[in-house]
């Protein structure tokens, strides 16, 4: 799915990307094109691979909501600097304005949550109701027990039991899920590809 975009140009994907926000394959061809020189950029300025990787994901988390408005035309058409001068920018600016947390207190996983996946896991996330999510984090996060959820919500002034909040977390599960793009459930959590998500005209028609 990723492989078939890559003779696009940059700016077909940018165009796709921004046109096309409930597909995630646009994003992760761009991740894929870039992202050994994004990594090679933050290896050398972090301490350790540890907070390499999670610089890493910081930067691209970055980059993917700075997309979402860049224009390379300036105003009265010319190009401006080229999308890869942009990203080299945009990591270095990432890079100067880090400030990383020491190596004990970092736990994200570059395997586990690869830039893309993770920054369509936060938008989806986002969508959650408040006290869906915040459930969500607690179980996930913290790995918190229903009763231990239900126990904090309760001293904050919410009655809840535990089965109440095993059925609202299997909810915000099936919300969480749902609300990831198609494809990046393909690409990176297993799912069988539909024909809707098969190569079609519109994508080259968008650009």
């Amino acid at each position: 799915m990723v492989k078939s975009l890559f003779h696009h140009s940059d700016r077909e994907l940018l165009t796709l990307f921004q046109r096309y926000p409930e597909q995630g394959k646009y994003f992760t061809a761009i991740f894929c094109r870039y992202s050994p020189i994004v990594y090679t950029l933050v290896r050398h300025s972090a301490r350790s691979p540890v907070q390499a990787d999670y610089l890493f994901a910081l930067t691209w988390r970055h980059i993917f909501y700075e997309l979402r408005g860049l224009d390379l035309r300036e105003e009265n058409g010319a190009e401006s600097s080229s999308f890869q001068n942009w990203l080299i920018n945009m990591t270095a600016v990432c890079i100067n304005q880090a400030d990383l947390p020491s190596v004990e207190s970092i736990h994200y996983d570059l395997k586990a949550a690869p830039p893309p996946l993770w920054c369509y896991l936060e938008a989806a996330l986002n969508q959650l109701p408040p006290a869906v999510r915040l459930m969500v984090i607690m179980a996930q996060t913290f790995h918190w027990s229903e009763t231990r959820i239900a126990a904090y919500l309760q001293a904050e002034g919410e009655a809840i039991a535990p089965a109440q909040v095993k059925i609202q977390l299997q909810q915000g599960y099936q919300l969480l899920q749902g609300g990831l793009p198609q494809d990046i459930r393909v690409i990176y959590l297993g799912e069988e590809p539909t024909d809707a998500l098969e190569w079609s005209e519109r994508d080259a028609v968008a650009i």
